[in-house]
């Protein structure tokens, strides 16, 4: 968890932001205990603010704060990263439609530079910073479209998403894949094809649902024994 607090700024959304990044890079591992003391003292603040970050963590379904036992980090549930990019869909597409018909030059910059940001990430090697970068690239269409609780929708929606999304990278869902479709969303964008900027967004977003089996299937222990919700099984029949 390298992160410093910033003393101007609230500490218990910055640990929030510090704890979910490990948890989605699997630094902070799937059954693993949380300690309100440990974490306390690496970044040097008192247990309230752990325990607030603790509490929004369980919120957003990555940690089990279990009375007189502990708080334990959630197994990845197939069910709720499913219904997370069901949600993400139905937002996403719709942002994207909205920013095919406000997007300015200055809007297109941004996206495109966060994609070139992207690129220079992978070419680091550097997983964790790419999904850093491909969160900005999708908050910013939020942005764009002046929609700050689709925003927020979102960000709830990618804690279960991204826990995927990482351990899928570099294979299963190869970056230079993902920067193709990041590329096609911004181009159709930019022309105002309000049709077309859904359609690459939908592409984009189901791109987790050929990467989700074969991924639980190479972590068994880091997944919840759970199925598919139908409204998934139904996009994946031939």
């Amino acid at each position: 968890m390298d992160i410093s607090l910033r003393l101007r700024d609230p500490i218990a959304p910055q640990l929030v932001a510090a704890l979910r990044q490990a948890i989605i890079v699997s630094e902070i591992r799937p059954g693993e205990a949380l300690s309100e003391k440990e974490i306390a003292g690496r970044f040097g603040v008192s247990r309230q603010p752990v325990r607030e970050a603790f509490i929004k963590l369980s919120e957003a379904g990555l940690v089990q704060i279990l009375p007189s036992r502990g708080t334990f980090v959630m197994k990845i549930s197939m069910r709720e990263v499913a219904n997370a990019r069901f949600v993400r869909e139905a937002v996403e597409c719709s942002l994207a439609r909205a920013a095919s018909r406000l997007i300015n030059p200055d809007g297109v910059a941004r996206l495109r530079r966060l994609i070139a940001e992207q690129a220079a990430a992978a070419g680091r090697g550097d997983y964790s910073g790419f999904t850093v970068l491909d969160e900005a690239f999708h908050q910013a269409i939020a942005e764009i479209v002046d929609c700050d609780y689709a925003g927020k929708v979102v960000e709830s929606a990618r804690a279960q998403t991204d826990r995927v999304r990482y351990l899928s990278l570099p294979g299963t869902s190869p970056i230079p894949l993902l920067i193709t479709q990041h590329n096609a969303i911004v181009d159709a964008i930019e022309t105002g094809d309000s049709d077309m900027a859904a359609t690459a967004m939908r592409i984009h977003l189901r791109e987790i649902l050929n990467a989700l089996p074969r991924i639980a299937a190479e972590h068994p222990d880091l997944f919840a024994d759970e199925e598919l919700p139908a409204h998934t099984r139904a996009l994946r029949q031939p």
